[in-house]
């Protein structure tokens, strides 16, 4: 059963994400995958994709940069209609698109201001996919040299999974708990080589036999 919070999600973006026939190049989960959607919708039927694209852009550093508004957004004891009017006002400082700015007064009303940067980055996402962009993450124990991740990337694009028309961007995470190998993210698939999944799969059997 969907949760209040989730139906209350819904609601709010509907009004932009069913205004027209768009299509979507990724299916994003979660609440911020439903509101960057809604708002990848509405930019869409407004020709307006790059425009908004900037906008986010521009709020997400604003947000990195400023650790008193990343604080403000995300603090729960300030009421929706103070968030709104801080919102406008620092929106207020540049030029951003009317559909920009309607938006975050959506977010601010329906207290997901705090989700400001997620939302931004599943934006991002689907902006990457509609240029024919697949993000990729490597996750290794240590770094990888540029010609390890070339090699990955190689085998990854003469497979069945990636088309001659998309591009892989790819980024090396470093994750020491993995112990060893790789793991692998891209779109909705991982592959996972690392030494720590295969430790956990045999800790698993053995004690399955014990």
């Amino acid at each position: 059963m969907a949760s209040i919070a989730n139906i209350r999600a819904f609601q709010a973006v509907r009004g932009y994400s069913t205004a027209a026939n768009v299509k979507i190049p990724l299916v994003l989960h979660g609440i911020d995958g439903r509101y960057a959607t809604a708002l990848y919708t509405a930019a869409a039927k407004k020709s307006a994709l790059d425009v908004v694209d900037t906008d986010l852009k521009q709020v997400k550093t604003l947000v990195e940069k400023d650790e008193k508004l990343r604080e403000y957004l995300e603090n729960p004891t300030i009421n929706k209609i103070e968030k709104k009017k801080g919102i406008q006002q620092v929106l207020s400082v540049g030029k951003y698109n009317e559909l920009t700015k309607n938006f975050f007064d959506t977010l601010a009303e329906n207290g997901r201001l705090y989700d400001t940067v997620k939302i931004i980055n599943s934006y991002g996402s689907l902006m990457s996919a509609g240029r024919g962009e697949i993000q990729v993450t490597i996750t290794s124990a240590k770094p990888l040299e540029n010609k390890d991740v070339e090699k990955v990337k190689g085998y990854l694009q003469k497979s069945s999974f990636v088309t001659a028309k998309q591009t892989l961007i790819v980024a090396n995470k470093v994750n020491p708990a993995i112990l060893g190998g790789l793991v692998v993210e891209f779109g909705d698939k991982t592959i996972d080589l690392s030494v720590s999944s295969k430790v956990n799969k045999l800790n698993h059997l053995l004690t399955e036999t014990i």
